[in-house]
């Protein structure tokens, strides 16, 4: 089993949560505990995922759970650092387009 370690900055206009391991059914959890303790207020959650090196359904709902609770208070999430094997799963499910920068910006 791969944890997850978990680390976040609050700035002005946005928190940026730092991740790495493996966003899967064992280590979800944690991360989702950890995204519901921040006050959004409508800022923007940046999630940095350039440690990630894997994520299965598990971590795809939980992206965009994250994403539909930051649209529904004024917030948005942006999703960057992806490695090949969630990048993929963004690309092959057509979410790439909701949680990428590049959507981000158009949202």
């Amino acid at each position: 089993m791969n944890d997850l370690t978990i680390t976040t900055r609050q700035h002005s206009d946005r928190t940026v949560v730092t991740v790495a391991g493996e966003m899967d059914l064992d280590s979800c959890p944690a991360l989702e505990e950890a995204t519901l303790v921040i006050p959004l207020d409508g800022k923007t959650l940046h999630l940095e995922m350039s440690g990630v090196s894997f994520m299965d359904s598990v971590g795809l709902n939980l992206l965009l759970k994250l994403r539909r609770r930051l649209l529904a208070e004024g917030g948005r999430l942006l999703v960057t650092g992806l490695q090949s094997q969630p990048a993929s799963v963004l690309r092959l499910t057509e979410t790439d387009a909701l949680l990428t920068p590049d959507a981000a910006q158009a949202a």
